[in-house]
This record gives C-alpha cells, sequence and structure tokens, in this order.
C-alpha cells in the first residue's frame, strides 16, 4: 500500500514533539535514570490520593497512592502501556486480522487510545481529506460524522443502503465513473475512503451483512480506497454470531476501525481506541502529541484496572448483560410502535445499536412536526433531515431513541406521535 498518497500535506508534515518523546522516554527507562529533562509537575501536590471505585460486577477498582501519581500525571501519547497491550491482544483475538504480523511499513495492525472514537474519527479525516478530495458515505448518517467532514470541503458521494447497509450493486455503479487504478488523470481523483457504521448505524439501527462487508472490500481493492469502519455499536449486536468485521478480511492494510467504550463502560470517561495500518495510525498519534497530548491518563487507568480485573472474558459477558438490556428496551420499543404507529409510519426492526428510524407516511419533511409541534406535546425525537449530506433536503424520516426511556414512556411518546401524524396528515 501506498499510505503517503492518502495524506494531506500538513499530515505529512508533522513530526514528532522532542518534549512528548522526551516524555515517554522518561516512563520506560529505569529508575536509576536522573532525569532534568521533564516539565511534568511533581505528584506531591496534588490532593488526589488514592481511590476506590465500586463496580456493578465483581470487586472494586482500587487505585492506590502508587498507581495514583500514575494515572495523575501525564503519559504516552498512544496510551498508557497496559492499556495498550491489553487492547492489541484484545483485536487480535477478537477479530484476527490478517495484518497482525505484516510489516511496520507493510501496514502491520496498530492501536492508539483516543478521546472517544470521535476524536480519533476527526483526526482521521484530518489526516486524510485535502479541500475537493472525493470520499463515500452512506447517508442518512451520523451527524458529528457530517458536522466533522463539511468544514474540510470534500466532496461527499452518498451511496444508497439499506435496512441491510450499503448496497454493493450501488456503490459499484457509483465507482463505474473511474477507471481502477486512475488516480492522477481522471478530472476527478478516486475516492480516499469510504465512510461506514457497519453496525446498528446511527440513525437507522441498519447493520451490513458479511456478504455485503465481502463485496465492498474487494470493490475497495479494486478502486485502492481506504475504509474507515466506525463501530461504536459493534458490542451493542443483538443476534449472535457477530457479522465479521472489514478489519478481520483486511488482506492489504486498508482498514482504519473506530471502537468505542462509551455505550458499554461509560460515556463520560471519554476512552476510545483506533485500530488500523502503523504507517496511518502513527500520523494520527503525532497530530495527538500537539493537541490533546493524551487521553485522560486517569480515565485509562480505570478502565485499563477493570479490563484487567476481568479479563477479554468477563468484558464479554459485560457486554452480554448490556445487549440484553438494550433487547428489552428494543422490543419494549417496537411493542409500542407496533401499537400506535402502524398505518402511520414505517420502520424495520435494528439489529443493533439503540435507535428505531421511522418513516411517516404522509409527511414529507418531519422538521417543523418535530422541533415545533412535538416539542409543544412534550415528546422529543430527531427529524431525519440532520442525518442528510444536505441538512435542508426534506426527509420524512424521525430517529427515536430507546437507551433511556421506559416502557411506559416510550408507549406515551409514540401515542403523542401519533396523535401528532394524524393532525398533519388531516390538515393536507
Amino acid at each position: 500500500m501506498n499510505y503517503s498518497r492518502f495524506l494531506t500535506s500538513v499530515s505529512a508534515a508533522r513530526k514528532a514533539s522532542p518534549i512528548r518523546v522526551l516524555t515517554e522516554l522518561m516512563q520506560k527507562s529505569p529508575p536509576s535514570l536522573i532525569s532534568l529533562a521533564g516539565g511534568a509537575p511533581n505528584p506531591a501536590v496534588f490532593p488526589f490520593k488514592k481511590a476506590t471505585i465500586a463496580t456493578g460486577h465483581g470487586n472494586a477498582v482500587e487505585i492506590g497512592e502508587d498507581l495514583m501519581k500514575r494515572a495523575l500525571q501525564y503519559s504516552a501519547s498512544a496510551g498508557i502501556p497496559e492499556l495498550l497491550s491489553w487492547l492489541k491482544n484484545f483485536q487480535r483475538n477478537l477479530h484476527n486480522p490478517p495484518t497482525a504480523n505484516y510489516s511496520p511499513e507493510g501496514g502491520q495492525m496498530e492501536v492508539c487510545v483516543t478521546t472517544g472514537s470521535q476524536e480519533g474519527l476527526c483526526k482521521v479525516f484530518e489526516m486524510l481529506i485535502n479541500p475537493g478530495d472525493s470520499i463515500l458515505l452512506d447517508a442518512p448518517t451520523y451527524s458529528g460524522t457530517l458536522a466533522a467532514l463539511r468544514p474540510l470541503g470534500c466532496n461527499i458521494i452518498n451511496v444508497p443502503s439499506d435496512q441491510h447497509g450499503i448496497i454493493p450493486k450501488a456503490l459499484k455503479e457509483i465507482l463505474s465513473a473511474w477507471n481502477p487504478g486512475d488516480i492522477k488523470n481522471h478530472s476527478r481523483p478516486l475516492p480516499k475512503f469510504l465512510y461506514t457504521i457497519p453496525n446498528g448505524c446511527n440513525p437507522t439501527g441498519n447493520s451490513l451483512t458479511a456478504d455485503r462487508k465481502k463485496e465492498i472490500y474487494q470493490l475497495a481493492r479494486k478502486y485502492d480506497f481506504l475504509i474507515i469502519e466506525d463501530d461504536p455499536y459493534y458490542f451493542l449486536q443483538f443476534e449472535k454470531p457477530w457479522a465479521p468485521s472489514f478489519l478481520s478480511m483486511d488482506v492489504d492494510g486498508r482498514v482504519i476501525r473506530t471502537d468505542s467504550f462509551s455505550k458499554v463502560l461509560s460515556s463520560g470517561l471519554r476512552v476510545g481506541f483506533l485500530t488500523g495500518p502503523k504507517p496511518l495510525i502513527d500520523r494520527v498519534i503525532l497530530h495527538i502529541q500537539v493537541s490533546t497530548m493524551h487521553t485522560s491518563t486517569f480515565t485509562q487507568m480505570i478502565i485499563s484496572q477493570l479490563l484487567q480485573q476481568w479479563g477479554e472474558k468477563g468484558f464479554l459477558e459485560h457486554t452480554d448483560r448490556v445487549v440484553e438490556f438494550y433487547r428489552t428496551q428494543r422490543d419494549a420499543m417496537l411493542i409500542a410502535a407496533d401499537k400506535w404507529l402502524k398505518g402511520l409510519a414505517e420502520w424495520h426492526p435494528p439489529a443493533a445499536g439503540m435507535f428505531l428510524w421511522i418513516k411517516i407516511k404522509g409527511v414529507s419533511d418531519t422538521q417543523q412536526l418535530i422541533m415545533e409541534k412535538a416539542l409543544q406535546k412534550e415528546v422529543l425525537l430527531v427529524p431525519g433531515g440532520v442525518f442528510n449530506i444536505d441538512s435542508s433536503e426534506p426527509s420524512p424520516y424521525v430517529r427515536a431513541s430507546f437507551s433511556l426511556p421506559s416502557p411506559t414512556q416510550m408507549d406515551l411518546a409514540f401515542q403523542r406521535l401519533a396523535d401528532l401524524i394524524k393532525e398533519a396528515v388531516e390538515k393536507k
């Protein structure tokens, strides 16, 4: 893979921060080393000394005084060593990526910790996108992704999808406008990457099938573009066996994968991780060095201690409990939808995630219905237009989340929504 052709000039120009290099060198050095180089504050002046964090399952997480000194200090930009080691082994065991044993320059699998998966995603976009570059994206998609992409001046090409995710035939038709390998001579450069949320897509709840992923990966090879696999709902898949990831089929080192602990451990701790070819992950780490410097050492330490205590088996047992909770929530929302919205709207049961994507019949655009009338009736949803590449385009859809409300609240909310739909249709 020629990774240099994907980089922006800004990303290619990044150099390692000398101070950050010294900080990481000092942390790896033996206790006998006398360092006068670091600009780190002395932990003796910090007011926090130790912490005990009770957990719902298993023993408490203990951070004693020695560990607390590390937890409150600067740390390596890629992540603290024990968490990085755990995550690398986990990704190997879970996805078995072909690139795990490649050479570093050949696209060897690398991992870095990010401040939530959103930070990693934004830094990947800034690493890859020059103004005027073309990218592929299956919209409607997460509004945060669109907000990150729009200011970068790229040409966003919408790839059609259905309840099973991106339609490979449609993607192939779009790509037929280019000749494979024609990077420089075409009036439009080949798309640099395909962005997708493969499981429980926000907002649609769609999940890509294994067969579609295989077809899409082969198209990526043929037209030499990267795949950004943004997978925050991977651990919220309702049926097993889980579909294989793009990372698991990546023989070239062309997949950059984002994962998040937000949906299964804590959204407020802000810990996610990037997995991908080392030449690209290293570029992201250089960006982290001069921006956030590193994800909070304290929150990394909390999660690391918990994962070390649980092991991979314990973590996956925890995610099973989380899935069971969300499956129950989803089923309650489907019952409420079937009770109140049948004949007024259409939807597909989501196979993962925390969202139900509802198409309202007889309403061409839900913006006013949701942002004005629904608020007056004290029910809050998200109008579908905010998830379009062009947010001004009308959308008959609304997104309903089943993560927080009780079944009783879902039932009442959909009763109110049904009344609003009937009023809107009658006025036409």
